[in-house]
């Protein structure tokens, strides 16, 4: 199955998307988000070029559990997006993607302009792989029940 990741911001929307077995997943793109209408005529773009069958957006809860502002405006861009869009949308929390994303290119020497450029698609990268792994581990559980 291939799904298309989503690190949702108000002004970059970082894309990645994963191999045809669901192993790993990579970052192809950063939308420089306008507005919300162009931004899903564009990720309906790519669900097509990809054949996605499933878009994972990130989904910002807190360090405490909750959900803050940050998470009412996904929940607005994820309502409009499934209208937009051929395929389904699930949630995953992202739990400081953007951080993990940041933390690598600076470790990795890339430069503060370098890494404005990239932060988005490795955090959609980021936030993508853990769904996976997420995934691969709860088909193995069920495995090993059986």
């Amino acid at each position: 199955m291939i799904i298309l990741g989503l690190d949702y911001g108000e002004k970059r929307i970082g894309v990645a998307i994963c191999d045809e077995l669901g192993m790993t997943a990579r970052g192809v793109a950063t939308i420089a988000s306008k507005y919300w209408k162009k931004d899903i005529e564009q990720v309906e773009v790519l669900v097509k070029k990809y054949n996605v069958e499933k878009i994972v957006i990130g989904y910002p809860v807190r360090l405490d559990g909750m959900e803050g502002i940050q998470c009412e405006k996904v929940n607005m861009f994820v309502d409009a997006l499934e209208a937009g869009v051929s395929v389904p949308v699930e949630k995953w929390n992202e739990a400081l993607s953007t951080k993990e994303a940041e933390d690598l290119l600076i470790e990795a020497g890339v430069n503060r302009r370098k890494r404005r450029g990239v932060v988005d698609k490795l955090a959609a990268a980021i936030i993508l792989q853990d769904y996976l792994d997420h995934m691969r581990d709860k088909e193995d559980e069920c495995g090993e029940m059986d």
